[in-house]
């Protein structure tokens, strides 16, 4: 068996595909959670619960870092935008430094 060494190319495609995978979960939660305001949720579905749970449990500590200093301007929650777009600085910064 033979084993390939990881350079900083593959640690740093692997951090950019785990802030990939949060940014796509956030995307998600929130699809999820206007279409279940909308009415579009099957109603005593287990299924939709467990996966409303994980992506609550998993986006909201997050996005309540937000939160705190951007309140909803009348009916529209401005937070995940600006979650997102801190994320995509992030990643940028994080994989350049882990690139040298």
């Amino acid at each position: 068996m033979v084993l390939a060494a990881l350079t900083r190319g593959d640690i740093a495609n692997y951090v950019q595909a785990l802030f990939l995978v949060y940014i796509l979960l956030i995307f998600v939660y929130i699809l999820l959670n206007m279409m279940f305001s909308l009415g579009l949720r099957p109603p005593y579905s287990r299924w939709t619960d467990a996966v409303m749970n994980f992506l609550r449990d998993v986006c909201e500590p997050y996005l309540r870092l937000f939160r705190r200093f951007i309140p909803p301007i009348g009916m529209f929650d401005f937070t995940p935008m600006v979650a997102i777009i801190v994320l995509y600085i992030v990643q940028y910064i994080v994989v350049r430094l882990i690139q040298g």
